[in-house]
């Protein structure tokens, strides 16, 4: 893995977060997010080295380098990173974090009753295996 790619960690049995994934793989022009979900082995490597709380954060994480981003603020900062528009979502990040959390907490609380749940996690196609870890 190259040192540049950052590391989309997401809930692998949720529709939302996949349908999430594979939006971010779309619109990734430059080849720079990898990806795992939180149920993996690596997924736990990477939840334990930087000390995250998966019962408070158990839909998205974005790893940059050395530093994890959780919730709202991830999101933000992955979005900050796709082609077309979507970089502009990143000036909420002005937004108070407790205000955005609260939103996205709300979204994640409900996303299985509303979006649905696999009982298994996400399964790469060959030609997208290569950006899953």
């Amino acid at each position: 893995m190259k040192k540049n790619h950052k590391i989309i960690l997401f809930d692998g049995v949720c529709n939302l977060c996949n349908t999430s994934v594979n939006f971010v793989i779309r619109k990734d022009k430059n080849d720079l997010f990898r990806f795992a979900a939180l149920q993996s082995d690596i997924g736990k490597e990477y939840i334990t080295k930087f000390n995250i709380n998966s019962t408070e954060t158990d839909s998205i994480i974005l790893i940059d380098q050395e530093k994890a981003y959780i919730k709202s603020t991830a999101a933000l900062y992955i979005s900050r990173s796709l082609s077309g528009a979507y970089p502009l979502l990143f000036s909420f990040i002005i937004v108070p974090k407790f205000i955005r959390n609260w939103v996205y907490d709300f979204v994640a609380r409900n996303r299985y009753k509303w979006y649905g749940k696999r009982e298994v996690c996400m399964i790469p196609t060959p030609e997208l295996r290569a950006k899953f870890l």
